[in-house]
């Protein structure tokens, strides 16, 4: 295809004629970069072809054609013709035609999106086969036993895929054929007992599809074509998109590609390679081979694989071969490659390649590694890994120092890193149901397959006997960041007895706590005990990056947020209210408090002081409450400054409403009662109650709360001001350094700015006249109303910052009281794909969003120098990091615990450089 053409239209034979929509591509015609119209795997199914590597010939059907399927109900017109095309330049270039009786072309159709959804879209083997072609199959491969195995396979997969049939009914009849062979596996059936199932599966489609298995080569084609476009649209790919949050408009390619048989003997076989070990990062031969076998018989996990490097001693052509084309492919692509690949009678077939998934850990190893290696820069490596990783690897992990405290009953393959415990489970319902109900689940099977998804989201780990590190239930865990323990044989699990054995006899019944180890594939009864991971060590500075003795994990993390520090626009601080969160906030690199709420100040002990404020009748009652709590808020505020020395500390005045500092209505009116009725009365009690009906709201969030109280109860934002203040002269008086900002809650008016600010300036005067200190207070606004948004240009004007408050502006901006729609109805939005995500979790760039971009804008219109930051959890969530870099602030702040988190996106957002596709 030529540069200079659209990939999108074809040009017309005909000089002048109108240029059509091109909906069918060669393996030839296609590159890498075309993977929103060829699919990930189309796109590099013709990246390798045109690299010269071995790639069965074929054609792939693009996106497009699949989104005007899935809109019309109904191919496009030119599509059939199109198809027709491209089959005839195939059977031409095969020298044989599809289903020919004596010699057949045989084709998969195998689905292909834009991003990786392994195991969620069909796939149908040996298009094809047929009661005639069958025979000439067996003719020409001079295997009669190969023959029927691959049409007992098309069978079983298109009844499955195509006419809907219960894939459990053809599952059953295989084992029953095995069962009156007396054999175990599979391989072991003859010919004429493949001939039999084939018979038996027949009959399955006729019973279950209410029509014959189709004879005729092109109408098996065209349906399975249909099918794979049909599956973009299932439920569990739906499931997974959502979990991976990617779009549901893309649609799938088809890929229609010649087959190659695994299946012919001993000299055959199939296998997933991996350039780089997924799991860990590390460098060597990683992969899984299974002799006499099919693609699906590795992925599914039903018979167990050899390790890849097993293939040297089976055919060391082929192997070489293939460690050849992994190194091809890893520097063509500069990244971990994932490769599936068949031998036909010692002939190497490369059927994919694609960036493969991989556990956080191994993303930084590998990135690092690459970098070394030359093969990408710092900006690059920084875009190789993400903050969700990040997260991950500050997880605890298991205590190896448990010893005997703990039995292991099992060890298996360690897919997927991380420290799981939970109840055991045996099926996806049940793992929904019971983790509904606040439980946590392991999820246990023999294998996975795509109808298990969510199951797996829903389990802390999952656990099977079966597969290796190639597996669905692999693959899947790594992709979702789930711990997986794969291929663990010595355990036998009986998923209807809902049990597993061990050896030694231990039986481990549905309901048992059980904890698996994906870091090591260890397998125990019981709960194992957890300690911090070596990544929180490093971030607590109790663990050297440099250090001799320094974990290589560590030393990848040290590399890259280093990079990412020196790249970052953003600042970083902490929603934080004491010294001792402050100071570990500092730890994990905070630069400043970016929140601290004193109502947090206000519990305890103090709460009573709270009560008498509220329960004041006079002034002087008022004054005397507010005069007690000045102390014990001033030795707050100059513990949290000296901890925070040299960084901004932005302290916001009294937010809740009062009722939450007084008892429940429900408990005091009880209280009250039953005193009144020993005729014990008590006058405090009474008063509270009084108190607590005459603050009672039926929306408190919106009521009488934030600014609102300070205008309303005399003299309690002043006293804030006041201990802020004296704190701060005290430490700059002892020689430190405090930076104090005062943030002014829920101001909806620029009034109400206003009137606070200059009570606030009148007691800031006071204290520097009465400490003869210089104080610098900033005084500024959280955004969190939309009015507030709307009339941001205003607002500035007496406000020198502005900290978005984007938890109550989406509750707001919304209409949602979070407390309660979280629990009702978050869930239907989700599934309906109302929300891709929550917008409590992820910024609402069209709605909460704009309002954000537009009082920033407006702001800094009228004050130039205004500065703006966000104190919501959206500040420590990856997604919206990157919204805050584009809008312009200057920082964020988040819980000290994901601060690492948002200085790695803070430092993503600002990276030039182009991120590799990892999804």
């Amino acid at each position: 295809m030529s540069e200079n053409k659209d990939p999108h239209v074809a040009e017309s034979a005909v000089e002048g004629a109108v240029e059509s929509v091109k909906f069918v591509y060669d393996f030839t015609e296609g590159n890498r970069d075309l993977k929103d119209l060829l699919g990930g795997k189309g796109a590099n199914l013709a990246e390798m072809t045109n690299l010269g590597l071995p790639v069965p010939p074929g054609f792939t059907i693009s996106t497009e054609a699949c989104k005007t399927y899935l809109d019309s109900g109904v191919e496009p017109a030119a599509l059939r013709d199109e198809v027709s095309a491209h089959l005839d330049a195939l059977e031409q270039r095969m020298g044989k035609t599809l289903g020919q009786a004596d010699n057949p072309l045989l084709v998969s159709v195998r689905s292909g999106a834009k991003f990786s959804m392994p195991g969620m879209m069909d796939t149908v083997l040996n298009i094809g086969l047929s009661d005639q072609s069958v025979q000439g199959l067996a003719k020409q491969a001079g295997d009669e036993r190969f023959a029927w195995d691959s049409y007992r396979r098309l069978i079983q997969m298109f009844g499955k895929t195509v006419l809907g049939v219960d894939g459990d009914l053809f599952e059953d009849a295989l084992e029953a054929a095995k069962d009156a062979k007396k054999v175990a596996v599979d391989t072991d059936l003859e010919a004429a007992d493949l001939k039999k199932l084939v018979t038996e599966f027949k009959k399955i489609v006729k019973t279950e599809a209410g029509r014959d298995f189709p004879q005729e080569p092109r109408e098996q084609m065209d349906l399975a074509i249909h099918a794979v476009f049909d599956s973009w649209n299932t439920d569990r790919a739906k499931l997974y998109r959502r979990q991976e949050r990617i779009p549901h408009d893309l649609g799938t390619a088809v890929n229609v590609c010649s087959m190659v048989f695994g299946n012919l003997g001993p000299d055959s076989g199939t296998g997933v390679a991996f350039t780089r070990d997924p799991a860990s990062g590390h460098q060597g031969v990683y992969g899984d081979y299974l002799q006499n076998a099919q693609g699906e018989d590795v992925v599914a996990g039903i018979r167990n694989t050899v390790p890849l490097a097993e293939l040297e001693q089976i055919d060391k052509k082929s192997y070489d071969q293939l460690m050849q084309i992994m190194k091809t492919l890893e520097n063509h692509y500069k990244d971990l490659c994932d490769i599936e690949f068949t031998i036909e009678r010692g002939q190497l077939w490369m059927l994919q390649t694609r960036v493969g998934k991989r556990t956080a850990g191994a993303a930084f190893r590998i990135a690092t590694q690459l970098v070394d290696q030359g093969l990408i820069d710092e900006a690059e490596a920084l875009q190789r890994v993400t903050g969700a990783q990040l997260a991950q690897l500050m997880f605890p992990r298991f205590d190896d120092s448990v010893g005997g405290k703990v039995t292991q009953i099992g060890r298996g393959i360690a897919a997927s890193p991380g420290a799981a415990v939970g109840k055991a489970v045996f099926d996806s319902y049940t793992a929904i149901k019971w983790s509904r109900s606040g439980e946590k689940v392991i999820l246990i099977r023999r294998e996975t397959n795509p109808d298990d998804l969510d199951g797996m989201i829903a389990a802390e780990g999952i656990l099977t006997s079966r597969g290796g590190k190639t597996s669905h239930a692999a693959v899947v865990a790594r992709g979702m960041g789930k711990t997986c323990v794969c291929g663990a044989e010595e355990l036998e699990v009986d998923t209807k007895r809902r049990r597993l054995t061990a050896p030694g006899g231990v039986v481990v019944e549905e309901g048992d706590v059980v904890s698996i180890d994906g870091s090591t594939g260890k397998v125990y009864v019981g709960e194992v005990p957890v300690v911090p991971s070596p990544v929180v060590e490093y971030f607590e500075g109790r663990m050297h990056a440099g250090a001799d003795d320094a974990d290589e994990l560590v030393a990848a993390v040290h590399r890259i947020m280093a990079y990412a520090d020196r790249v970052r626009r953003l600042r970083v601080r902490a929603n934080a209210d004491n010294a001792e969160d402050a100071l570990r906030a500092r730890r994990f690199g905070a630069q400043g408090i970016g929140l601290c709420r004193t109502e947090h100040m206000f519990l305890g002990d103090r709460r009573e002081l709270v009560e008498r404020l509220i329960l004041a009748d006079t002034d002087t009652e008022r004054e005397e409450s507010l005069k007690e709590l000045l102390p014990l808020q001033k030795q707050d505020f100059i513990e949290l400054f000296e901890a925070m020395d040299g960084l901004p500390v932005t302290v916001r005045l009294l937010d809740p409403p009062l009722h939450e500092f007084l008892p429940d209505i429900t408990e005091l009116s009880v209280r009250v009662a039953l005193a009144e009725s020993r005729k014990d009365a008590n006058e405090n009690d009474l008063r509270l109650l009084q108190a607590v009906h005459r603050l009672h709201e039926q929306n408190p969030m919106l009521g009488l709360r934030g600014v609102r109280l300070g205008l309303v109860i005399p003299g309690l934002f002043t006293m804030q001001v006041r201990a802020i203040a004296e704190a701060a002269a005290e430490r700059k008086n002892a020689k430190a350094d405090p930076r104090a900002e005062i943030m002014i809650p829920l101001v909806g008016t620029v009034q109400e700015l206003e009137i606070v600010r200059d009570e606030a300036d009148l007691v800031i005067a006071e204290v520097q006249a009465a400490t003869g200190t210089d104080l610098k207070l900033a005084i500024g606004t959280m955004i969190e109303l939309p009015r507030a948004a709307l009339t941001a240009g205003q607002i500035a004007e007496a406000a020198e910052f502005f900290s978005f408050g984007t938890n109550d502006l989406t509750q707001t901006v919304w209409g949602f009281s979070r407390d309660d729609v979280e629990a009702s109805f978050f869930t239907a939005y989700l599934e309906k794909g109302i929300f891709g995500v929550s917008p409590f979790e992820t910024i609402d760039r069209d709605g909460v969003g704009k309002l954000v971009r537009d009082a920033s804008v407006a702001g800094r219109a009228t004050r130039p120098d205004l500065k703006l930051g966000v104190c919501g959890e959206h500040g420590g969530d990856p997604e919206s990091v990157h919204f805050f870099h584009e809008v312009g602030l200057d920082y964020v702040s988040c819980s000290p615990f994901r601060i690492p988190v948002a200085r790695l996106e803070a430092g993503r957002a600002a990276s030039s450089a182009a991120g590799s596709d990892h999804r």
